[in-house]
């Protein structure tokens, strides 16, 4: 498989893990060193695999629901790092148009023997504006 195929794999496997909640499969989609770094949209950084794997522990146990589309996916590979930068748009109530978010995410992956790790994830907010439309009169 071609660098940026096998990244986009490891990249969609991270959004797996993270729609199935199963913390076994987002801990074999990190890379295991010191300097693996998470943000959370509104969180602070949470930095080390230990702490990572915990934050997700936390967002797992709170989450019911949550369905990725991904957009304005770019990938870029060089030598064994990859960044992929997105917008998440997330369902997190089926049906519900209430129930959806968006986020910048940047996702950089290093490359080992074991295949692509993400060492970093980084997810900020869009903050969306309500227009309100002309009144009923």
């Amino acid at each position: 498989m071609n660098p940026l195929d096998a990244v986009a794999a490891a990249n969609a496997e991270f959004y797996a893990a993270f729609e199935s909640a199963d913390l076994d499969r987002m801990r074999a989609v990190w890379a295991e060193e010191d300097e693996t770094c998470c943000v959370h949209p509104g969180w602070d950084a949470v930095r080390g695999p230990s702490r990572v794997m915990r934050s997700w522990a936390v967002i797992f146990a709170n989450t019911t629901y949550i369905q990725f589309f991904l957009s304005d996916v770019d990938i870029t590979v060089s030598g064994d790092l990859a960044v992929v930068s997105c917008a998440e748009n997330i369902l997190t109530a089926p049906g519900e148009p209430e129930g959806d978010a968006k986020v910048v995410a940047t996702n950089v992956f290093r490359h080992y023997p074991a295949g692509w790790r993400l060492v970093l994830h980084h997810g900020s907010p869009v903050i969306r504006q309500v227009v309100e439309g002309p009144a009923d009169g």
